[in-house]
């Protein structure tokens, strides 16, 4: 009998390096040909742009998928130069590079029933012939085959309840970080997590202690605030590994994130000084209320007035889809201070003081009402709408203690706050996957486990392989953000692609538990639930995709 043959393609990393300039034209090629379809009189038309949508958004997966096989291929050139890159490393950049060169060339889905094609740029034959080069076509030939798959998932097997099936490149220290979390989560997560979600409950305050106690609200505040100045790298680690229990348990971080930043970025000293130590310790709970009803993304246009009473500043207005607002102790509130104006420039932030409700009275602070909005996922913190009639705030909690600077203050966190997202998904997509991965190995059906089904395997294998290129990608964003960088554009990316592999990967593996996985007993039903949520907030898909278009035609970055 003939020996099967090795599915890793001999010089692999010498393959992969070789596609990546033919990649770098075509993307420069997409953006000078949309440019030129969106310019008027020398300048990006937005009006244009929003005509040429589905063009705008297929040119922002076009340069995701680019960025992420530069960090595939950065990864992995890393790895062998310190000599671990195995067996599984390999085979996960192999298909990850076969797999994203062939959607590039035929079809990359920016959801179901949406694909981006090279045509749908304005791109012709001239620029498809980049394509055409001996690595790309050995890559997208031989590179994702079933053999690649099955050899990969094996190996998944014999790594079972490894959390990343593979070295991921960072730093020893923060891999230690890593295993702490991991423990964290499986001992006092994800056990309980999915009666949490049946039962609609809160996250036992007992878990935000511990968490308080491990650090997770103070990771990246700087070390004379009270918090540990860890790099962003940290905190994408920790959100991966307590999403991967439950979402609701890593995105408690988020907010104390979101808060820090903005008062570290926006605050005067004096509110520094105050805040952040107290919020670094746990001992006040932050929260996020800036969206309103029938606003979404456009917080332009939002209404809630803050009017100046005395020193102090008065509140009326609605909020809603503002999680955790029940039993956190300060609102980071986004108001209009200047009724003058309909855009940005007459916001303002505040860090407005409220007292913790419980089950009884959720909102007992005077001048605020809220009621719970009932929710599919992502159930663990609650989400409200909020009223505010004559709320007050006092004048020393205005951000930075200027108004007008409220938009401009929040726009400063979106990076970190889109690549903590990346990081949650990840999380998410790692749970699905080893739910799926266990539960294929243990299911029998025709006298043998699921798992040696082709199209089970290739299932988990490509969940294994897309989450890997998705969390190199956020950890490139992260890099960016700890070197002082503007990053607006990697974070974006890695939170649309990162929000796109958490639901696929949750719908293979629901999809793995056939007729289970619609059963609510199992845990892969709240996983599917929680995921869904990722492709909307902290900016939704299309949201997110309409601005790195237009960061890529203004800037012609690639």
């Amino acid at each position: 009998m003939s020996q099967p043959q090795d599915p890793i393609l001999p010089g692999l990393l010498t393959l992969t390096e070789a596609a990546l300039p033919p990649l770098d034209d075509l993307l420069a090629a997409a953006q000078a040909t949309l440019r030129a379809r969106v310019e008027v009189d020398g300048r990006i038309s937005a009006k244009a742009v929003e005509a040429e949508q589905f063009a705008a958004h297929s040119l922002s997966w076009l340069a995701t998928y680019v960025s992420a096989l530069r960090q595939m291929h950065r990864w992995a050139a890393t790895q062998q130069g310190e000599g671990l890159f195995g067996e599984i490393e390999q085979l996960i950049l192999q298909i990850a590079f076969g797999e994203y060169l062939a959607q590039i060339q035929g079809g990359i889905p920016m959801s179901q029933g949406e694909i981006a094609r090279l045509a749908d740029i304005g791109l012709g034959a001239d620029a498809r012939d980049l394509l055409a080069t001996d690595a790309i076509t050995t890559l997208i030939a031989k590179g994702n085959n079933e053999p690649a798959r099955a050899r990969l998932c094996l190996l998944m097997q014999e790594r079972a309840g490894a959390s990343t099936f593979g070295v991921t490149g960072l730093e020893s220290d923060l891999e230690m970080v890593r295993e702490q979390f991991r423990r964290f989560a499986d001992d006092k997560v994800v056990p309980y997590a999915h009666e949490w979600h049946l039962k609609d409950e809160f996250i036992p305050m007992a878990i935000i202690d511990e968490m308080s106690e491990l650090g997770v609200f103070g990771l990246t505040i700087p070390e004379e605030y009270g918090g540990f100045g860890f790099p962003k790298a940290a905190m994408c680690v920790v959100s991966e590994e307590l999403s991967r229990g439950y979402i609701g348990v890593g995105s408690l971080g988020t907010r104390s994130e979101i808060a820090a930043e903005l008062i570290l970025c926006g605050g005067t000293e004096e509110q520094k000084q105050k805040w952040l130590p107290l919020i670094s310790s746990g001992q006040k709970l932050p929260t996020a209320v800036f969206t309103e009803p029938n606003t979404g993304s456009d917080l332009g246009s939002l209404r809630t007035r803050a009017v100046k009473d005395g020193d102090d500043y008065l509140i009326t207005g609605n909020k809603t889809w503002i999680t955790h607002a029940a039993r956190t102790h300060v609102m980071t509130l986004l108001a209009r201070t200047d009724p003058a104006t309909d855009n940005y420039s007459g916001l303002s932030m505040f860090l407005a003081e409220k007292t913790p409700g419980d089950d009884a009275n959720p909102f007992p602070t005077d001048g605020m009402t809220g009621g719970e909005i009932e929710v599919l996922g992502y159930r663990g913190m609650k989400e409200y709408e909020l009223g505010f009639d004559g709320f007050r705030v006092k004048g020393e909690n205005l951000l930075g203690q200027v108004e007008g600077q409220g938009f401009k203050q929040l726009m400063q966190t979106f990076e970190s706050a889109r690549i903590q997202t990346a990081a949650r998904a990840i999380g998410v997509a790692q749970s699905a996957m080893e739910i799926a991965l266990k539960y294929a190995v243990d299911r029998q059906q025709f006298g043998q486990s699921i798992i040696n089904f082709p199209r089970v395997s290739s299932k988990l294998a490509m969940m294994a392989v897309e989450i890997m290129v998705a969390r190199q990608l956020t950890y490139h964003s992260a890099r960016e953000k700890d070197e002082g960088r503007r990053c607006d554009l990697e974070a974006g990316m890695a939170k649309l692609l990162g929000a796109r592999v958490a639901w696929a990967a949750a719908d293979n593996g629901l999809q793995i538990h056939g007729g289970n996985g619609f059963a609510l007993e199992y845990p892969i039903s709240r996983v599917l639930c929680d995921a869904r949520i990722l492709n909307i907030f902290e900016g939704a898909a299309e949201i997110q995709a309409q601005v790195i278009a237009r960061r890529l035609l203004e800037t012609g970055r690639n």
